[in-house]
C-alpha cells in the first residue's frame, strides 16, 4: 500500500473525527472542557493544595483568622461530596457520548466487514473459474476453497453466534 493510499485513509477518518467534534453542542464542548480538566494533574494539584489550605487554616493558629471549620471538617465534607456529584455528572455524560461515538464506528466497521466478505467471496469466485479454465479444477473444487467462495447469510452467522453463546456473556 502507498504511502498516498495511506494518507488518504488517515485524512479520511480525522475528518470523520473533526465532524463529530464539530457536531457537539456548546453545553458537550463546555463538558467534555471539564471532564479534561478533572482528569488532568493541574487538577489535582489545585486540589492538593485547597486541602492543604484548608486543613491548616483550621488546625493550626494563624494570627486574625478564626477557624470557619473545625475538625472534622464538615463543610469540607459537604463541598466536597457535591463537587464528586458534579464531577460525576460530567464524566457520565462525556463517557455517555464517547459510547455513542464507539457504537457508530462499529457499524461503520460492521459495513466495511460485511462489503469485504462480500468483495473477497466474489473474487474468489472469480479465482476459481480461472483456474478451471487453466486445467486447475483440483485447486478450484478443493472444499475449502468451494466454501470460502460461497455467498455467507450473516443473519445465520449471527443467530449461530447467539446460539453457541451461554446466557449472561
Amino acid at each position: 500500500m502507498s504511502l498516498t493510499h495511506i494518507q488518504e485513509h488517515v485524512d479520511l477518518i480525522a475528518k470523520h473525527e473533526q465532524e463529530f467534534l464539530a457536531k457537539r453542542t456548546r453545553t458537550e464542548r463546555i463538558g467534555d472542557s471539564i471532564a479534561a480538566f478533572v482528569g488532568s494533574l493541574g487538577f489535582v494539584s489545585i486540589h492538593v493544595l485547597l486541602f492543604v489550605v484548608w486543613i491548616g487554616l483550621n488546625t493550626l493558629p494563624v494570627p486574625h483568622v478564626a477557624h470557619f471549620d473545625p475538625a472534622p471538617f464538615g463543610l469540607l465534607d459537604t463541598i466536597v461530596a457535591l463537587e464528586a456529584i458534579l464531577l460525576a455528572s460530567f464524566i457520565l455524560m462525556r463517557q455517555a457520548r464517547m459510547s455513542r461515538r464507539a457504537d457508530e464506528r462499529d457499524h461503520l466497521m460492521l459495513q466495511i466487514l460485511l462489503l469485504t466478505e462480500r468483495e473477497i467471496t466474489a473474487v474468489l469466485g472469480m479465482d476459481r473459474k480461472i483456474a478451471a479454465q487453466m486445467g486447475l479444477e483440483r485447486a478450484a473444487n478443493a472444499q475449502e476453497v468451494r466454501e470460502l467462495s460461497e455467498q455467507i447469510c450473516i443473519d445465520d452467522v449471527a443467530q449461530t453466534i447467539k446460539e453457541n453463546l451461554t446466557p449472561g456473556e
